[in-house]
């Protein structure tokens, strides 16, 4: 299970990763391991602003459809449209070419609601 030290995590089991006041975010190795194999990441929420765990999107695996929660309040300035040709690269590649969106964040103190790696491991009983 691969779970990076230098991210942070949610309970959603996204991962977060904070460049200034913008956060890549997309879901974990857990994650996309339970899924199973990722047909569709669809992302309709581009320019809007949304509140912490919100809904900004979907992802869809063969035998189910997942919502995914925004981690941090903000507008989402960017999505991963290689994801759009390539969805599996979620599977393959989770915290690289697999991330989803990018969020301009608002509120500092929301980081601190973040887990750590420690913590994530601890959730998923790693």
């Amino acid at each position: 299970m691969n779970i990076p030290a230098e991210l942070k995590y949610t309970k959603d089991h996204e991962w977060v990763k904070i460049e200034g006041d913008v956060a890549t975010v997309g879901i974990t190795d857990f994650a996309q391991g339970e899924l199973g194999d990722i047909v569709y990441v669809e992302v309709e929420t581009v320019d809007e602003t949304l509140d912490r765990e919100e809904v900004f999107g979907t992802v869809e695996a063969v035998k189910t459809v997942s919502d995914l929660f925004l981690p941090l309040s903000g507008e989402i300035i960017e999505f991963n449209e290689g994801l759009e040709d390539e969805p599996e690269k979620v599977n393959s590649d989770p915290y690289g070419e697999g991330w989803m969106i990018k969020i301009r964040f608002s509120d500092t103190s929301e980081l601190e609601d973040l887990m750590s790696d420690a913590d994530y491991k601890a959730l998923i009983g790693g």
